[in-house]
C-alpha cells in the first residue's frame, strides 16, 4: 500500500493540465492532499538481497515553469511577449551500480531513463507525443594494485581546482541543456577514456587517452538555449581519426596542492560554416589545440584559496572574412585563469566563489587584411555560491549567482532540498535571469521559473 502511495505522490504532476502556453492558475507544489500517510517516514529494515546491493535507483517527477509573463526585445529592436508556459514535465529513473567484486577490481556505471509528458518542450519538439529518452552516464572498470590504478570506460577527468568554474574543465563536453542544469558538474559528459593513474610519496602522476572525442551536442529543439540555425546542424563527419590525451603531476604539500600539466586536445565546440551550395547540412569543423596549464590551492584555516590557469595554443575563433559576407576561421592563442576561494563559514555553511578572465593574444597578428573577429576578445564571468544545512542535516538551502564580468547577463538560482526520510525528498527551486539585448541570455531576460522535484531513493 504504501508504495502504490509514493508511486502517486511521484506521478501527481502528471494530472496537471500541462499546456505548451498557459500556466495553470491552480498549480501547487506542495504536498498537502496526497494523502501520505505517516508510516511512509519510518524507517525501513534493509532487507535488500544481496544481488541488488550494489544497485541505486532514483525515481523522480519534476515540474518547473516559467511564471512571469513579460516582454523581451528582439535582435531587430522590436518586442516579443513571452507568456507563462510550463517547460519541464518530466519522470525520470536513475540507475547506478557500483561493485567491487574482487580485491583491487571495481565496476561502476550509472544511466538514466526518462519520460517527457505533455507541457515539456521535449513533447513538443516530439510533435506533441510522449518522449522517452535513454543515457548512459558512466561505465568503467577499474584495476587497483600498489600504488597505481587503471580506469577503462565512460568516464570524466578534471583537472580545475576551482568547483564549477575554471578555465581547466575542457576535457569531457558538457550539455547545457536547460536551466535545470547550471552547473558544471551537472552538465558535463563522460567519455571513453583510458585514465592511468600513480602515486608515490607526496606525488600523484596521471594520464588518459580519449581514442573517440566527442563534441558537445546542439541546443534541443524547443528548449530555453535553443536558436534557429541557418542551416541544418548535423553530426562531425569523421574523414580522419581522432584522439587526445593528457598528463599531469601533482605535489602535495603542507596546506597545499600544485598541479602542472599538459594535454594534446579538441574543442569541445564545433564550428559551422555555410555549405557552399547556401543549402542544406552546415560544414562543421573542428579545432585541435595544445593546452598547458597550472593549479594549485592553499588552505588557511577554514579558507581555501584556488588558482587556475590555462594556456591554450591554436584556439579556432569565427571571424567575417575581408568581403563581408562570408565567415571562417582562424587559429589563435588564448590564456585564461580562474582565482576563488571556498570558506567554511562553520559545520553546516559554506561558500565558494569563482572569478574566470579569458583573453585572445595577438589575434592582430592571426587576422588579414579586412578580417574582424565575431567573437569578443576579452570575456570572463563569476561564480558565488552558498549553502547551509538546517534541521540537523534534513534542510539544504543552496544559493548560486553566475554573471559576465561586465554584467551583462546575471542568472539566480534559490533551492530548497527537504528529506522528508531516509528515502523520499522535496526539492523546490526559483531561477530568475536577466541579460541585455546584445548578450547571448537576452531570450531570457526578465523570466522566472519556479519548480519542484520528488525523488525517491531506494
Amino acid at each position: 500500500m504504501r508504495y502504490r502511495i509514493l508511486i502517486a505522490a511521484c506521478l501527481l504532476p502528471l494530472g496537471l493540465h500541462a499546456q505548451a502556453q498557459d500556466l495553470p492558475d491552480n498549480l501547487d507544489f506542495s504536498l498537502d492532499g496526497i494523502g501520505i500517510s505517516d508510516d511512509l517516514f519510518a524507517p525501513d529494515e534493509d532487507n535488500t538481497p544481496a544481488w541488488l546491493q550494489p544497485f541505486t535507483f532514483r525515481l523522480s517527477q519534476q515540474l518547473i515553469a516559467q511564471s512571469n509573463p513579460h516582454s523581451i526585445s528582439l535582435a531587430d529592436g522590436s518586442r516579443a511577449e513571452k507568456n507563462a508556459y510550463v517547460e519541464n514535465h518530466r519522470s525520470s529513473l536513475l540507475l547506478r551500480y557500483q561493485n567491487p567484486f574482487a580485491p583491487g577490481w571495481l565496476l561502476q556505471a550509472s544511466g538514466q531513463v526518462k519520460l517527457y509528458w505533455p507541457g515539456d518542450y521535449e513533447y513538443r519538439a516530439n510533435r506533441d507525443h510522449i518522449d522517452t529518452e535513454f543515457r548512459l552516464n558512466e561505465f568503467f572498470l577499474q584495476r587497483s594494485e600498489g600504488n597505481s590504478s587503471v580506469k577503462l570506460g565512460a568516464q570524466t577527468v578534471v583537472w580545475g581546482e576551482n568547483i564549477g568554474n575554471s578555465v581547466l574543465d575542457v576535457i569531457n563536453t558538457s550539455e547545457f541543456r536547460d536551466l535545470t542544469i547550471i552547473d558544471i558538474e551537472d552538465a558535463r559528459l563522460n567519455q571513453w577514456m583510458l585514465v592511468w593513474e600513480r602515486f608515490y610519496g607526496n606525488h600523484q602522476w596521471s594520464s588518459f587517452v580519449n581514442l573517440y572525442p566527442e563534441f558537445n551536442p546542439p541546443p534541443v529543439r524547443g528548449s530555453p538555449f535553443f536558436f534557429e540555425p541557418a542551416f541544418n546542424l548535423t553530426d562531425y563527419r569523421r574523414d580522419k581519426a581522432l584522439f587526445e590525451a593528457g598528463t599531469q603531476m601533482r605535489w602535495s604539500l603542507t596546506g597545499s596542492d600544485i598541479s602542472v600539466m599538459a594535454a594534446y586536445l579538441y574543442e569541445n565546440q564545433l564550428h559551422y560554416s555555410a555549405p557552399p551550395s547556401g543549402m542544406g547540412n552546415a560544414l562543421s569543423e573542428a579545432g585541435d589545440y595544445l593546452l598547458l596549464g597550472v593549479s594549485a590551492n592553499r588552505a588557511i584555516g577554514r579558507l581555501l584559496l584556488n588558482l587556475d590557469i590555462a594556456y591554450s595554443h591554436d584556439i579556432l575563433v569565427d571571424v567575417m572574412m575581408a568581403n563581408g559576407s562570408d565567415t571562417g576561421t582562424v587559429a589563435v592563442r588564448k590564456l585564461g585563469g580562474t582565482a576563488g576561494f571556498e570558506y567554511a563559514i562553520d559545520n553546516e555553511q559554506n561558500l565558494l566563489l569563482g572569478v574566470t578572465a579569458e583573453t585572445l593574444l595577438k589575434t592582430d597578428e592571426a587576422l588579414a587584411p579586412g578580417q574582424r573577429l565575431l567573437v569578443d576578445r576579452h570575456t570572463g564571468n563569476a561564480l558565488l555560491r552558498y549553502s547551509n544545512s538546517l534541521r540537523n542535516g534534513d534542510l539544504l538551502l543552496s544559493v548560486t549567482m553566475q554573471s559576465a564580468l561586465d554584467a551583462a547577463s546575471v542568472l539566480g538560482s534559490v533551492a530548497l532540498q527537504y528529506t522528508l526520510s531516509n528515502h523520499l525528498s522535496l526539492t523546490t527551486q526559483a531561477i530568475a535571469t536577466r541579460a541585455d539585448n546584445d548578450s547571448a541570455l537576452a531570450p531570457l531576460d526578465g523570466d522566472l521559473r519556479l519548480g519542484m522535484t520528488l525523488s525517491w531513493t531506494f
